[in-house]
């Protein structure tokens, strides 16, 4: 993050409607009329306000039909993050807040889990051609994916083809599917689908779209999930999301 993109970023941040609106939009994504409703000024203005964050990337705009929905993009917050906090917090207590904690914390107390679905939508600029990146995501990703069920002897795989396995391979055959590929066409998209440390009755599809813009490459992540759902099972997954995407963009920027 260069220091143009943080004076935007807080720049972005400094209006109490637009960190409202942030607030209002981490529950879940809204349309603009639904976003308008709750502030006491025009509609124009909540565009205008809609429009910075648009311009920083901290929301991302999907289409449903006629409807425009917003979606929070946390990954700016957590490159912010990154440059201002991680240098001072060691590893261990980063990982308190990773998604694998959040879920594995499930399994030492009994989950409520209500019928429900999420979606999650974010994205990232990787200052690198959409060829390279697209080969990091797919064949580097052991080097990226920092989630894992084991923490020794394990080795994380990708097999690009329809059908091909997502895998977390540990030692004597055995090991977890993290994802079964639905969909793939090189250097453009990839749609997965898997329970990504969810348990139960969940249908759960991600995927991946690259766009090129030059010399650099946008990424795009979507997941949807629907079932019985844990209600702290989406705020982990984006959360880990950002966090995976970050460590992409560190390991195809690095020198």
């Amino acid at each position: 993050m260069v220091n143009e993109e943080v004076t935007h970023l807080f720049k972005a941040l400094s209006h109490p409607i637009r960190v409202d609106i942030l607030d209002l939009l981490k529950k879940g994504p809204l349309s603009t009329g639904e976003v308008s409703e709750h502030f006491d000024v025009s509609r124009y203005a909540v565009m205008k306000h809609l429009k910075i964050l648009e311009d920083v990337h901290l929301i991302v705009i999907r289409r449903q039909s006629r409807t425009r929905l917003n979606f929070l993009n946390i990954i700016p917050l957590q490159e912010m993050y990154n440059r201002w906090v991680s240098k001072y917090e060691s590893k261990l207590s980063t990982s308190l807040t990773s998604l694998k904690t959040k879920l594995e914390a499930g399994g030492t107390k009994r989950m409520k889990l209500d019928i429900s679905s999420f979606q999650i939508e974010q994205q990232i600029d990787i200052n690198a051609p959409l060829e390279r990146v697209f080969h990091s995501l797919v064949n580097d990703i052991n080097d990226w994916w920092e989630f894992r069920f084991e923490e020794n002897n394990s080795h994380i795989t990708f097999d690009s083809k329809i059908g091909g396995l997502f895998m977390e391979n540990w030692e004597d055959g055995q090991g977890a599917i993290w994802g079964t590929v639905l969909y793939y066409k090189e250097n453009e998209e990839i749609r997965l689908q898997g329970l990504l440390g969810m348990q139960g009755a969940v249908n759960s599809h991600y995927g991946y779209r690259l766009e090129s813009n030059g010399e650099s490459t946008t990424v795009k992540l979507s997941h949807s999930a629907v079932g019985l759902l844990d209600p702290n099972w989406e705020e982990a997954h984006s959360n880990g999301w950002s966090l995976l995407l970050n460590n992409l963009k560190i390991h195809v920027e690095k020198p």
